[in-house]
Order: structure tokens, then C-alpha cells, then sequence
């Protein structure tokens, strides 16, 4: 049975804008080669962080939204550890209220909602 996850990264903020996407790249094709569905991919950029971790005050964040089985999450939660680029994770099961409330955010976020120009006479 699949369930509703999301990830959210930070990456060292000594990458390139290049590096950055490759770094979540290799975490997306890892969960799509493993059988997840990608639901929602987000990169914000560079950040400032509320604390300092590892001597750095910036980081590259990144969130994923996936359908996978559960067995899965230990894999891609051992490469997060092992790739020295993630400096924090946090993986979560999103149950019906937050999953619907994803799902809101994401239609929300691809609309084309503009304000109607008025016209002036």
C-alpha cells in the first residue's frame, strides 16, 4: 500500500545553483527508480537558517511530495545520510488532513489566479 510522504532537505550552501539541482535530482530519480510517484518538487533557494548547523547560517532547501511504500523511506533516509551535501531531513506521513492541505496548496500554486484588470472608460 503506498502512502503520502514528504521530504524536506536542506543542502550545504557551498553548492552551485547546478550542484543544488543535481543533489535533488539524485534523491527524486532514487524514490522513481524504487517506485514512488512524485507529486510535488519544490528547490527555494538558498536560505537563511534559524540556526547555525554545522557552521554554516545558509542552506539550500528542498521539499518533495511522493506516494511510495513505506519500506522505501529507510533507503532514501540512509542516502540522505550518507550524501555529505544534506546537512538536515525530515521525512514525514502525511495523513488526510495535511494531504488534502498539500493538495490545495499545489492547485493553488499552479492556477494562473490574477486579479481581473479593470478597465478604465
Amino acid at each position: 500500500m503506498l502512502n503520502h510522504y514528504e521530504a524536506a532537505f536542506v543542502l550545504t550552501p557551498v553548492l552551485s545553483e547546478a550542484q543544488m539541482k543535481e543533489a535533488v535530482d539524485k534523491f527524486e530519480k532514487l524514490l522513481t527508480d524504487n517506485g514512488a510517484a512524485i507529486l510535488n518538487r519544490e528547490e527555494w533557494g538558498l536560505r537563511k537558517l534559524a540556526y547555525p548547523i554545522q557552521g554554516k547560517t545558509t542552506g539550500f532547501y528542498a521539499i518533495m511530495q511522493f506516494d511510495v511504500e513505506p519500506a522505501i523511506i529507510a533507503t532514501l533516509e540512509t542516502e540522505f545520510r550518507r550524501d555529505e551535501r544534506v546537512i538536515r531531513f525530515l521525512t514525514t506521513r502525511l495523513d488526510k488532513y495535511a494531504y488534502e492541505y498539500a493538495q490545495k496548496r499545489r492547485h493553488a500554486k499552479t492556477a494562473d489566479v490574477e486579479p481581473a484588470k479593470v478597465e478604465e472608460a
